[in-house]
């Protein structure tokens, strides 16, 4: 059967749909969490770009993923205010219309090449799922070490899809649920076989997907944590003295003094203390009191120089020693913790430039501390989202994943409960448990099969102990890292390219 190549709606509607898929999808993220909306709104952008010339392809993928970023990632207008936040969105709007672009030309290329129902219900929403899955590639590394936020896997973590990612990861979840929308768009449009034999294919997809089992996760000990969330003014522009966000760390965690605890590790978030004790008595001694008092390590986040270069780093401090060892933020948020081209961006905002003082430098340590024999992953805020970063402290040998983060700049938004689902991701993807400790909230301790086994309430001091399993399981999507995203976006972006050809090939000229 020759496919139509028409569009499936007038471009009227088509800009209905790709407006109105950006909230829909938003709503399958937390804190919404309705997690059969994102799918819903794939579809919706799948459907308008069917049948699309070039230039409508642009437009519609332009507005769809404004739509999405302009709610998905309102909280960052809380920190430098709505320019910076409009333009974060236009940006990754821009990458989202070239992937639409790509996804219009699979439906009019591919569906010719391929007409019969294996091409057109196996073969092309695989290239679909693929080309998605490579403009969400492009997007999370790129331009500045990329935006990975709003990938669609990371609506899932509490699916019953969330059982993929131990095997595929979150490139390869995106594939499958991107694969699964565009089958059952195609089984409706597909005529060339029988209705009852698409929707078994349909149903047969969608179940072998979700009766996958989750990875087992060997635990093979458990070590007891104390994390500390201080509640200290620790947003950027909040009016402090030196000293305050310590002192509020520091008093959140004097509660503990008193119990009768036997600690393997203390974790206090990113940016626990406003004062670098490499360089202060005064913060250092604080350092060695909770190490001593507890009788165990301190794990804090603290800003540091060193060389002329500052650092976002996490200290791994014992008492009577110091730190023993450290980590810096590998990837610095860009025009957050940085501004990378400083003298090419200024004379555009300078006020909005001159605004962020702050340069950190990006880190080369490796991912892990050896935490009395325990290996502990470490990573701060922002690299939760981070895949490579994330998978190198698995490979590195961490038993458990420390999450440092301080989202006080984004307030009582979003941003923090969706922090929190991607390191339930990551504790489901990696089959580790997750100390997710922040300044504010949201905090939580997650296990590898991604429960909960504490959590506390935002904007409290207050303070979290378990014993939190350990493992050294390594998962097929940490064994694989990004090679499962290589292949499934190699795989749409060489069957688009070979569609290309034969169609230039058969073009009268």
């Amino acid at each position: 059967m020759r496919p139509d190549p028409r569009p499936i709606v007038p471009l009227w509607a088509a800009l209905v749909l790709a407006a109105a898929s950006g909230p829909i999808m938003d709503a399958g993220f937390p804190d919404r969490d309705l997690w059969p909306l994102t799918f819903v709104g794939i579809a919706l952008v799948l459907v308008s770009a069917v049948g699309r010339r070039p230039r409508s392809a642009l437009l519609l993928g332009f507005v769809s993923g404004l739509a999405f970023y302009l709610v998905h990632i309102e909280w960052a207008s809380l920190f430098l205010g709505p320019i910076p936040m409009t333009a974060l969105s236009v940006l990754e709007s821009l990458f989202v219309a070239l992937g639409v672009l790509l996804v219009a030309l699979a439906y009019r290329w591919c569906a010719r090449l391929w007409p019969d129902a294996r091409g057109r219900l196996l073969l092309l929403p695989a290239i679909i799922a693929g080309l998605w899955t490579a403009r969400e590639a492009v997007t999370s590394t790129f331009p500045y070490g990329g935006f990975a936020w709003g990938r669609v896997a990371l609506s899932q973590s509490q699916s019953p899809f969330a059982d993929l990612f131990p095997w595929l990861g979150v490139s390869g979840v995106s594939f499958v649920m991107v694969a699964l929308v565009a089958l059952a768009i195609e089984a409706v449009r597909f005529g060339a076989v029988g209705r009852m034999i698409r929707l078994v294919v349909v149903v047969a997809a969608v179940t072998a997907a979700l009766v996958v089992p989750a990875f087992p996760v060997a635990i093979t000990g458990t070590s007891t944590i104390a994390a500390v969330q201080g509640n200290g003014k620790a947003a950027y522009f909040d009016t402090r003295e030196q000293g305050d966000l310590l002192t509020a760390q520091f008093e959140a965690t004097e509660p503990l003094f008193e119990q009768d605890l036997d600690l393997d590790m203390v974790v206090w978030p990113e940016g626990a203390s406003d004062i670098n004790p490499l360089e202060s008595v005064y913060a250092a001694r604080a350092f060695d009191y909770v190490s001593t008092q507890l009788d165990a390590p301190l794990v804090a986040g603290a800003i540091t120089e060193r060389d002329g270069k500052i650092y976002n780093t996490s200290l791994l401090w014992e008492a009577g020693e110091g730190a023993v060892d450290y980590y810096d933020k590998k990837h610095p948020i860009p025009f957050g913790e940085y501004v990378p081209d400083r003298e090419f961006w200024e004379p555009f905002a300078p006020d909005l430039i001159g605004m962020i003082a702050r340069e950190y430098t990006p880190g080369t340590t490796d991912t892990v501390f050896d935490i009395n024999g325990t290996v502990a992953g470490i990573n701060i805020c922002f690299d939760i989202s981070d895949d490579a970063v994330m998978t190198a402290a698995v490979r590195d040998g961490a038993e458990v994943l420390l999450a440092q983060t301080n989202n006080a700049d984004f307030g009582q938004t979003d941003e923090s409960v969706q922090q929190l689902a991607i390191a339930r991701i990551r504790a489901i993807e990696l089959g580790r448990s997750v100390v997710n400790i922040s300044t504010v909230g949201t905090s939580a301790i997650i296990a590898p099969d991604g429960s909960t086994i504490e959590q506390l309430d935002t904007y409290t001091a207050d303070t979290m102990v378990a014993d939190v399993p350990l493992s050294s399981t390594v998962t097929p999507a940490s064994l694989a890292g990004r090679g499962i995203e290589w292949f499934v976006s190699g795989l749409g972006l060489a069957a688009l390219a070979l569609a290309m050809a034969v169609q230039r090939r058969h073009t009268p000229r």
